[in-house]
């Protein structure tokens, strides 16, 4: 702990650029000489971190100090000899990418494990692996190893060809899972558009031209952004500047099942989508009642069920699929995120009965299941399908939640903590902004959730316990903001 909080101290280019030593222009790294950059920025240029963030004066320190800086954070400091200060990085931005997303003020340079580096080598806690993306961290050995082994044999190639990967990945999934086929996109909200077209389709072959095409979804559910994926997404403001949408989606009260009975219409509704953990709507995890019942419900009037584990699926949960802790099979599942480690897949779990309506040419995608892509997720596989993996998962995720409600739950804006396994939230009754402003500060890195009002906690399935408790403590140390 001493060590990383002198690292967190001040930026690390400062902090090796004193060292105590006549050749403390270069270090050694990886058996070449790494040279020690300049500061990033003059010091009279505002920081693109809040003032409470971790600069402070450098101090004289050894040599071998110096050279005891985490490698991941020599190697952001080296990153940054050859960009643009952070600051000049986001005023390009500003300038040539298109405003979508509200960035935070801060230029990631490097990664290593749970930890990330900014472009002066500061580190922070993960605790949003790239919105649950990086399951196994940043720069696993044995997923680096084959993604670096694939790109040298062979990355892509058109899906006119067999490719092992691919085949192999799908094999996986299928044995894992209560899945027969399976169908490879890039990201979430193409599985879950090619999940719209599988149910579709499906209807057709099933009841002929007067066959169901319409589809009920939930409150504060997420599937997406692109056309049809939105048109199940309930919150106004990302439907609204995008209306008319898809027609023929109902929305129902998550978690009650009279309401999605009123919703689903036998002959009419094609398929029910629902999250069994929602994670973009606030981290609300469904009943088991529930998801049965829904199961019912679909059964009775012939609609699929869909699961999208964009987000709640692959080990987050601390059961290889979500859904397993609920005693209940879809018929359709919707996988990406965490696939791949990084690297961008998707994929569509289907049974037999939907494949079989499927025939070539109904869909496809160019780069989905490419080499590089299934050997990165086949790496991904051999480690989160380990039981003792996902039971590692669950115990930390409990761990999470308990130092979450000591050490946050007695402030008075603090009302729950929820969630399963290592996708937990944490509910406000306000915004949520400021306390992860703040927790950033501390170095910590999390997200929002809700209406704003929750902050997410989705670090990497690695994350360690020791890990765990300074992001606690730094979310803690954080709660003044709120007021």
């Amino acid at each position: 702990m001493a060590a990383t909080g002198s690292l967190l101290s001040r930026p690390l280019a400062a902090f090796l650029a004193s060292a105590a030593s006549p050749s403390a222009s270069s270090l050694a790294f990886a058996g070449k000489p790494l040279p020690v950059p300049p500061l990033m920025r003059p010091s009279a240029s505002p920081d693109p971190l809040p003032a409470r963030s971790l600069r402070c004066e450098a101090r004289p320190t050894s040599a071998a100090t110096a050279a005891s800086a985490p490698a991941a954070a020599q190697r952001a400091v080296a990153a940054a000899a050859g960009m643009p200060s952070a600051e000049e990085i986001m005023a390009i931005e500003r300038d040539v990418v298109v405003q979508t997303y509200g960035r935070t003020p801060l230029v990631v340079a490097a990664g290593e494990g749970s930890r990330l580096y900014d472009t002066e080598g500061r580190e922070f806690i993960d605790m949003a692996s790239g919105i649950a993306v990086n399951a196994l961290g940043h720069g696993d050995a044995d997923w680096l190893a084959a993604v670096t082994d694939q790109a040298a044999t062979l990355a892509h190639v058109s899906n006119l060809y067999y490719t092992w990967p691919m085949v192999h990945l799908a094999q996986r999934l299928v044995t894992s899972s209560f899945a027969d086929r399976v169908f490879f996109v890039n990201t979430g909200t193409e599985a879950n558009e090619a999940a719209i077209k599988f149910a579709r389709k499906y209807q057709l072959a099933k009841s002929g031209d007067e066959h169901a095409t319409e589809f009920v979804a939930f409150s504060n559910c997420f599937h997406g952004r692109t056309m049809g994926a939105l048109a199940l997404t309930s919150k106004p403001q990302y439907r609204a500047p995008f209306e008319p949408l898809m027609p023929g989606v109902a929305f129902a009260e998550y978690g009650d099942l009279e309401a999605a009975a009123a919703a689903i219409r036998a002959g009419r509704t094609a398929a029910v989508f629902v999250e069994p953990v929602q994670g973009e709507g606030g981290v609300f995890a469904a009943t088991r009642e529930f998801l049965q019942g829904l199961r019912r419900l679909c059964d009775e009037s012939g609609a699929l069920l869909v699961f999208d584990e964009i987000q709640c699926g692959l080990g987050r949960t601390g059961h290889l699929w979500a859904h397993e802790a609920y005693g209940v099979t879809p018929d359709i599942m919707t996988l990406a995120k965490p696939l791949a480690g990084g690297l961008p897949i998707g994929a569509v779990l289907v049974t037999n009965p939907v494949a079989a309506a499927m025939a070539p040419g109904d869909h496809g995608s160019t780069f989905a299941g490419n080499p590089l892509v299934c050997r990165a997720a086949l790496a991904v596989l051999d480690k989160i399908a380990d039981p003792a993996f996902l039971a590692n998962v669950e115990t930390k995720g409990e761990l999470l939640r308990k130092l979450l409600r000591e050490r946050l739950g007695g402030n008075p804006h603090v009302k729950e903590v929820r969630g399963r396994g290592l996708m937990v939230g944490v509910q406000l009754d306000g915004g949520a902004g400021p306390l992860v402003e703040a927790a950033r500060g501390e170095g910590v890195l999390a997200i929002t959730a809700g209406k704003g009002d929750v902050v997410r906690l989705v670090p990497p399935l690695i994350i360690t316990e020791e890990e765990i408790e300074r992001a606690v403590d730094g979310l803690a140390k954080s709660l003044p903001a709120l007021g």
